[in-house]
């Protein structure tokens, strides 16, 4: 079919669609310009998304270009989409990349996690905890907790984002706590003991958590950290303090 012929082809299915609403025309001429998406996908083809993603984004990018196109416009559409195209597979790249590079496995537990929590949180009815994500995704809970902290890494879903326009609670609020084992902390003089062991800060964070019932989410606001960063902290605390204890240094004979 001659440059001419295929231009006119494409008016008549344009005028199909949008004059009589035929969706087959329109259809048709999608499938007839998707050699123009495969183009312009392999143009980012090997930047970390799959082809495939791309084609289909193209796609997407090709039937806007189609409802958008004026009949009346002295260009072809195939040179008109080609600008709406492009910008779709750049927009999936930016609402998609990382900020850092991080590690293909852990990019894709990170995005497996984050559709956990909220299929957890539908099933359970509360939020879950890092153990009840770790069996669901059948990983270690070490590394639901790095998945978490990688996912600071994407540009789509910060972990500090709040759950609701204008809302105070951030995302990582809605992880539950899991911190059975503890009730070694319960028996006071051993707890003098082990607090002997700690920074001033830790003293401080592991007080705030089992004498005064606060949260972690209450004393990374309390301390103006983030809540990973006192879980990480607590579980260093809690780690030196078993230590010491472990190592019977200071226990009253």
């Amino acid at each position: 079919m001659s440059r001419v012929a295929e231009r006119r082809a494409h008016i008549d299915l344009l005028e199909a669609y949008r004059l009589n609403g035929d969706r087959a025309a329109r259809d048709r001429l999608v499938e007839e310009l998707m050699p123009l998406v495969h183009s312009l996908a392999r143009r980012y083809a090997g930047r970390g998304e799959p082809y495939e993603d791309l084609v289909q984004v193209g796609a997407i990018g090709l039937i806007k270009a189609i409802d958008r196109f004026d009949l009346e416009r002295g260009v072809e559409l195939s040179t008109y989409a080609v600008p709406t195209i492009v910008g779709e597979i750049r927009r999936h790249f930016r609402d998609r990349s990382w900020s850092v590079h991080v590690p293909r496995r852990m990019k894709e537990l990170s995005l497996r996690v984050s559709r956990l929590v909220d299929d957890l949180s539908s099933e359970l009815g509360k939020a879950p905890t890092v153990a009840e994500i770790a069996a669901a995704a059948e990983v270690e809970e070490e590394d639901v907790i790095e998945a978490l902290e990688t996912a600071r890494a994407h540009t789509t879903t910060s972990l500090s984002s709040p759950t609701s326009p204008g809302g105070e609670l951030a995302l990582i609020d809605m992880l539950g706590e899991d911190e059975a084992g503890y009730e070694t902390l319960e028996r006071g003089s051993v707890v003098r003991t082990g607090l002997e062991a700690l920074s001033e800060r830790e003293r401080r964070i592991v007080v705030l958590r089992f004498v005064k019932g606060l949260t972690q989410s209450e004393i990374a606001s309390e301390l103006g950290l983030s809540q990973m960063h006192v879980s990480r902290l607590l579980r260093g605390a809690l780690a030196a303090m078993h230590g010491r204890l472990d190592d019977g240094e200071g226990l009253p004979l």
